[in-house]
């Protein structure tokens, strides 16, 4: 691997050189091992510990199929899918990669006893398997994390709709958590050359999942005045919300759960903000079994006291149980729903009432295809939308990592340096990056 990190450090980007590498026979890994599935029974979910389930393996690189490249990874960056699969919740992942392992001959490859985990990357790509055309060794990437086969029509119109659409490095192996990752060509996309290595790699899942979810035709199809109730509003995916809102004319009324948070919101250009801490909201009784309308009608009440009297077009939902309830009451007589992830559980519960008398519409939606994935990084490269990284970890800190997005101790996104050996590398448009280094840097040690 140092032959590799080399060259990439060198700034040569040659096609020759790149394709004239040697390929390792093994390479260094974030994974899961099938046989510590149940370490955690009998645990309550916020007591289960990523740092006890995420490993750092030695492990053989896999062969090329056609239609994919091998990339070497500079950094990556961490998901609540990696939470989710280091904890083994809802499920284990090993039954996504036992059911793949049986679709094909080159699946099988998928089917092992780890699980390389991991659905960001930036880096260079190695090689490329047979019919892959777009992409050549030696140049600069990052990764979408939508795997999908498209050989049913039912995915040619949205491939979100395939019938074998996988989640890369969730319901697949071989993650960007790693220092080589497995890829199909159709995830690739240009790095943006502002952008750093962790930079770079930090917005691809969830930028895209927001864009899909707010923007889209797929999802809200936001325009320009709407009003957006964004949960979360500095995290992961409600930074990326938070900025799409503002970017496209449209007023986000954020809601997080500290000062500081609140603070973060305000830099990005909010200004409607409400601290669910200090307004105090318990949408439900203290043995979570039932909710108090009356909290969702001050949480409507809050909001029309920030936007003059209005309720809002779009709710931005992906806590999911915890805030359901209240979502579907606050948007307005004919708003929009529009839902991803369920981080707080997924066993939704709403009185129908507010959402069949009043018109409103429940719109789910779950990542992104090529095309809203491209979209959403195209707006990363313009500088449009800026990358949300608070802090960077190195591969051998995984676990720490993932342990900050469980307990929610961190803010945007958290970042992992695999074959990079520092941060703040890969940065080839100096002067474009200096027009931006405020924004790009805005979350940074959050």
């Amino acid at each position: 691997m140092k032959e590799i990190r080399d060259a990439i450090l060198s700034g040569d980007r040659t096609r020759e050189t790149y394709a004239g590498l040697s390929i390792p026979e093994t390479y260094r890994a974030v994974t899961v091992h099938k046989d510590e599935v149940g370490m955690f029974e009998g645990l309550d979910s916020k007591d289960k510990d990523p740092r006890k389930s995420l490993h750092v393996d030695e492990v053989p690189v896999p062969e090329l199929a056609p239609g994919e490249a091998l990339v070497a990874v500079m950094a990556s960056a961490i998901n609540y899918n990696t939470v989710w699969t280091s904890i083994f919740e809802p499920v284990s992942t090993f039954g996504f990669l036992e059911r793949y392992g049986r679709t094909s001959e080159f699946a099988k490859r998928h089917d092992l006893p780890y699980h390389v985990v991991g659905s960001d990357l930036a880096g260079v790509v190695l090689r490329t398997g047979p019919g892959v055309t777009k992409w050549t060794p030696g140049q600069e990437v990052v990764a979408h994390c939508l795997s999908v086969e498209l050989e049913d029509a039912e995915g040619h119109n949205d491939t979100m709709l395939d019938p074998q659409q996988r989640i890369w490095g969730f319901e697949t192996n071989f993650g960007g958590l790693a220092e080589l990752a497995i890829v199909k060509s159709n995830q690739l996309m240009p790095k943006p050359a502002h952008l750093s290595w962790e930079e770079a790699a930090s917005p691809g899942l969830v930028n895209s999942t927001a864009y899909r979810q707010l923007v889209s035709k797929n999802g809200a199809a936001m325009k320009l005045g709407d009003r957006v109730l964004i949960w979360g509003a500095s995290g992961g995916l409600g930074s990326y919300a938070t900025q799409m809102a503002l970017a496209g004319g449209a007023t986000p009324i954020c809601v997080v759960s500290s000062p500081e948070k609140a603070e973060i919101c305000r830099d990005m250009g909010a200004e409607l903000i409400i601290d669910r801490s200090a307004e105090g909201y318990r949408f439900w009784n203290d043995d979570n079994t039932a909710q108090d309308p009356r909290e969702w009608q001050r949480l409507g009440k809050k909001i029309r006291e920030l936007t003059g009297g209005y309720d809002v077009d779009i709710v931005f939902e992906h806590p999911g149980r915890e805030t359901f309830g209240a979502s579907v009451y606050v948007a307005r007589k004919g708003g929009t729903i529009v839902t991803c992830a369920s981080t707080s559980g997924y066993l939704h519960e709403y009185d129908n009432r507010y959402l069949w008398m009043n018109l409103k519409r429940i719109v789910s939606s779950h990542f992104a295809n090529y095309r809203e994935a491209w979209e959403a990084n195209e707006l990363i490269n313009r500088g449009l939308i800026q990358p949300t990284l608070s802090k960077t970890y190195a591969m051998d800190e995984v676990g720490q990592a993932a342990l900050d997005v469980h307990r929610n101790a961190h803010q945007g996104k958290v970042g992992v340096l695999t074959l990079a050996p520092e941060v703040g590398l890969g940065v080839t448009d100096e002067d474009k990056r200096a027009g931006l280094l405020s924004q790009i840097n805005r979350f940074r040690n959050a």
